[in-house]
């Protein structure tokens, strides 16, 4: 299969750069493996996996031996399965100053992520690897960072290509997952049902102790009925048939691997009545409509829940895109006891950027009504957008933009 270029790259070359060990983390099969062996291609660089049961009964009995065998520079893959080699990482770590010794995969398991930052506090940097993007699935590199300034925008909408709602509809249906972007739509179903019996099943009993396998499966479902909505544990656990505190340590296994994330509500002194609860999305819009066995693109588009399944798409590229890029950024949203609510705030050097998706392609200024409510807080309230199905970067005030989806 065609290597796919990943906009982690940059980042994680930059971080190898001033580090003595850089791990990649993320959900199963998002291509961490895949980008690390492609950059350390022409290298002198040993690739070692603890998938290999010799390899990883070797490295967990006698690691320092391992590493005196395997070598550093070196690339291991699925370390959490040897957790045994940190100590020994840490120190050959002090025992040189080289930078980018030691190239880390493994899950995103809470456990692997505490331990490994235990061991290696300083000489570590761990990085957060999602799914496929839309831009890197056509091979879009905006080249920069995002702003919500007219003049990015127009650069960025030169390059995108046109904002078709039928194409937007294949990448949320098919999600970024490397391995179905080939596969019609029955391999695409079974690759899926597949995963989950093959990797996540797998590690809830292993990794987090789990042995209601069937209840958690419909938890799973649950939550992808829930996308895009305040998380409510006592409904997701009555789906599922457990309690609503069970519900909640399962929204927390499900965070860990990387297969959802809860966007927090935005916090603020001066802002009161504001709503507690967070929102859950999926990090893989095409794993969540499999769960809720929408079939075929075109009835996902067309259904009912087209647009909460936009609203996730659009905000998990935007944190691909934040992951990714220089700047570390807040995302939020907004919502009050008056029903007000801002789709997502991006605040970045204090500034507030509020965004409101919309799937229209030509909405009006209603959109962006409850914006003002940010002005009564103690930030600075920046240019915002409407992200939306238009084809055009179009100012819809002085403060405000019409953004196509295509060139987050």
């Amino acid at each position: 299969m065609e290597y796919i270029k990943r906009d982690l790259e940059r980042k994680f070359l930059h971080m190898s750069a001033a580090f003595k060990a850089v791990m990649v983390v993320g959900a199963r099969q998002v291509g961490k493996s895949t980008m690390l062996k492609h950059l350390a291609s022409g290298q002198n660089r040993t690739y070692v996996t603890m998938d290999d049961t010799q390899l990883r009964i070797f490295a967990q009995t006698d690691p320092k031996l391992f590493l005196q065998t395997y070598r550093p520079p070196i690339l291991i893959d699925e370390v959490q399965k040897a957790p045994e080699l940190f100590e020994e990482i840490k120190i050959l770590c002090d025992e040189s100053d080289e930078r980018g010794q030691f190239w880390l995969t493994g899950s995103q398991s809470r456990k692997l992520v505490k331990k490994a930052g235990d061991s290696l506090a300083g000489r570590l940097c761990i990085l957060k690897m999602y799914s496929l993007s839309a831009r890197e699935k056509l091979g879009f590199d905006p080249e920069g960072e995002l702003d919500f300034s007219l003049k990015c925008l127009t650069e960025r909408k030169k390059r995108s290509g046109r904002n078709n709602v039928v194409d937007t509809f294949e990448n949320i249906w098919r999600g970024g997952l490397p391995d179905v972007q080939k596969k019609d739509e029955e391999q695409l179903s079974e690759y899926f049902n597949s995963y989950i019996e093959t990797y996540l099943m797998r590690d809830v009993v292993d990794d987090y102790g789990i042995t209601d396998t069937e209840g958690f499966r419909k938890f799973l479902r649950a939550c992808a009925a829930f996308a895009g909505q305040l998380v409510n544990y006592n409904d997701l656990g009555a789906s599922a048939g457990v309690s609503g505190v069970t519900a909640k340590d399962w929204v927390k296994v499900l965070q860990s691997m990387g297969i959802i994330f809860l966007l927090e509500p935005y916090a603020s002194n001066e802002l009161k009545r504001l709503i507690k609860t967070p929102k859950l999305y999926f990090c893989d819009t095409g794993f969540c409509a499999y769960l809720s066995s929408w079939t075929t693109r075109d009835v996902l588009m067309n259904g009912a829940a087209s647009g909460h399944y936009y609203e996730n798409y659009v905000i998990a590229e935007l944190l691909r895109h934040y992951a990714y890029g220089k700047n570390k950024v807040n995302l939020n949203f907004y919502r009050d006891n008056k029903m007000k609510e801002i789709d997502l705030i991006i605040e970045e050097n204090g500034v507030l950027h509020p965004v409101e998706i919309k799937k229209s392609s030509a909405p009006d200024k209603s959109a962006i009504k409850s914006f003002s409510v940010l002005k009564s807080g103690e930030r600075t309230v920046g240019s915002g957008a409407v992200i939306c199905m238009s084809d055009v970067v179009i100012p819809l005030d002085e403060n405000n933009l019409i953004v196509p989806s295509n060139v987050i």
